[in-house]
């Protein structure tokens, strides 16, 4: 059990031996242990250079208290370990570094099937720790954004997600409430007219996009795996740039996610009303998602209007953006 603090079988028996009897001889240990007498000298001699016994004063030796003998040594032991652990990472990454350059083909893998892409984007959700970026497009390739039940298990595990939802999407049926949802344990939504691909990036490590999306009238499955490399650089780059033009999109709860400016006058469902029409959702898809009649989603558009001071609703996104009320 003491292998860690650099103690022999033989040696740690000894140790215990005296730790139990509080003082013997080199022959008491012999006997005790049925080994021969050099072999306790020898266990002795090891436990004495490592400072875990000390002289009885001609009565063999006593033990050092444990924690004040192995504590240290452990410590020792355990930063020798830490140092090796990040030099072996070193070399690791500088063997992928060596491999990348060598062989084009790990940076990109394809996956030539519904099912291996369906696979990736399971295990990637799972095995994020730190950040999900996502683009998603209308028109579902894999599985329905409601069937994604991966990213609420990576949600309830701390990671942070950032989606941007192209607009059409959005006017998919049931597609506000899955967002609202989603929202509610912690995602956060943007929303922009068009995107240019379906993507998923993996704590900035690993990227998951189609090659193709359409051949021949069917929807075309294959898809590429990028790791690291400039072309994954690149993709972050793209998702950070279509991030900063997205406009937010906000919760039903306020308690949760809603973080307009202080002393803003609208309430929760106003925000949400308010964020869905700058995004550029239309009001007819609004109406038929929340459950609302068209005419009451006009007439909260048009009292919106009003505590804005707004004439048309371009005003009116124009003085939400200029009061940050999203």
């Amino acid at each position: 059990m003491l292998e860690a603090a650099g103690l022999d079988e033989v040696t740690e028996r000894a140790y215990r031996l005296l730790v139990r009897a509080g003082e013997a001889e080199a022959a008491d240990v012999a006997e005790e242990l049925g080994i021969t007498a050099e072999a306790a000298a020898g266990a002795l001699a090891t436990m004495r250079d490592l400072g875990l016994v000390r002289d009885a004063g001609g009565r063999g030796f006593a033990p050092v208290a444990p924690d004040v003998a192995l504590g240290p040594l452990l410590m020792r032991r355990q930063e020798s370990i830490d140092w090796a652990r990040q030099a072996v990472e070193q070399l690791a990454e500088e063997y992928r570094t060596s491999l990348r350059r060598r062989d084009a083909d790990r940076l990109i893998e394809v996956l030539p099937s519904r099912a291996a892409l369906r696979e990736q984007v399971r295990h990637l959700q799972n095995s994020a720790r730190e950040e999900v970026m996502y683009f998603c497009r209308a028109g579902h390739v894999v599985m329905p954004s409601q069937d994604n039940t991966e990213e609420l298990d990576a949600l309830g595990r701390g990671v942070d997600y950032r989606v941007i939802y192209e607009r059409a999407l959005l006017e998919e049926p049931g597609m506000v409430a899955n967002v609202a949802y989603g929202i509610k344990l912690g995602e956060r939504a943007r929303a922009v007219r068009f995107l240019p691909v379906r993507m998923m990036i993996a704590d900035r490590a690993t990227a998951l996009l189609p090659l193709v999306q359409h051949a021949g009238g069917r929807t075309e499955t294959t898809a590429a795996l990028v790791r690291g490399s400039s072309l994954l650089d690149a993709l972050i780059a793209l998702f950070e740039a279509q991030w900063d033009r997205a406009t937010p999109i906000r919760s039903l709860d306020d308690g949760q996610v809603i973080d307009a400016a202080a002393g803003c006058p609208l309430d929760a469902d106003e925000l949400y009303l308010l964020s869905l029409l700058v995004a550029g959702v239309p009001d007819k898809s609004i109406a038929s998602q929340l459950g609302l009649s068209l005419r009451t989603v006009q007439r909260r558009v048009y009292h919106l209007m009003r505590r804005a001071g707004a004439q048309t609703r371009m005003q009116l996104a124009w003085h939400a953006a200029r009061e940050r009320w999203l």
